[in-house]
């Protein structure tokens, strides 16, 4: 989500990035303001899941047409952030998806920190055992290791058809972005991708993938994308349609 408008170029004193908090629809959000080179214009985006927000601006940039910007576009934000639900919260009876397919939430007290994968009338099932206040903690320890997995042996199978190697493969709780790749070869994944459907869990990896060769989102790139991952499209659209809504569970 994003709204932006052309600055004065006139404007000859830059604006330092930073980090702080912005008051807007009952809510106090995190707001990062990033300067970048490249930009000719103020570009405002709401993080995943309406979790902060970030400004790019370009160099030479006032503070003060930062703070306009933000009052001019407040009812903007205000309609938007309308839309973004709650967080949810992970605890028992509560439904978390793993590879797309919902689980529900169960609590078994009394028996070692584990967590069960299993089925019940109602479908399939996490047993959680242990204490309660460490439910959320276990099940994101558990995405964790299933992303360690699948995305491990999915990294090997890309970067053995592209004839490269990654440096690294490393597992984040990112709210930006779903993945990264470096120019030395470093790639790395929100391990919340686990919690989509297995086909959007290859795109995101062949997409990373894709960078060790073209370190861009130019034709070439996307070429390859489609190589590696013929439902490049519809995995984009429904990460694009979907992502927010798994960014937004809390884990805490």
């Amino acid at each position: 989500m994003s709204f932006a408008f052309f600055r004065n170029l006139t404007k000859p004193r830059p604006a330092p990035a930073e980090e702080r908090e912005h008051h807007v629809a009952g809510r106090t959000l995190p707001l990062r303001i990033v300067e970048n080179e490249r930009a000719r214009r103020l570009t405002l985006r709401i993080e995943a899941g309406g979790q902060g927000l970030r400004i790019t601006v370009p160099p030479g940039l006032r503070q003060g047409e930062v703070e306009r910007f933000l009052s001019r576009h407040q009812g903007w934000l205000e309609q938007r952030l309308a839309k973004v639900p709650d967080r949810p919260q992970v605890r028992p009876g509560i439904k978390v998806p793993v590879r797309g397919v919902p689980h529900l939430i169960v609590h078994e007290p009394g028996k070692r920190g584990t967590v069960v994968v299993g089925a019940d009338e109602t479908g399939p099932t996490l047993t959680i055992h242990g204490d309660r206040l460490h439910l959320p903690r276990r099940v994101a320890d558990f995405l964790k290791r299933e992303a360690k997995r699948d995305i491990e042996a999915l990294v090997l199978r890309h970067t053995g058809a592209i004839g490269r190697k990654a440096k690294s493969v490393r597992f984040k709780d990112t709210s930006s972005r779903w993945g990264s790749c470096t120019a030395d070869g470093n790639l790395s994944f929100s391990w919340r991708i686990m919690m989509a459907p297995p086909p959007v869990i290859n795109y995101l990896v062949a997409h990373e993938v894709a960078h060790l060769k073209e370190m861009n989102h130019g034709p070439k790139f996307w070429k390859l994308c489609d190589e590696l991952c013929p439902d490049t499209q519809r995995c984009k659209a429904w990460l694009k349609k979907n992502g927010g809504a798994l960014q937004a569970i809390a884990f805490e």
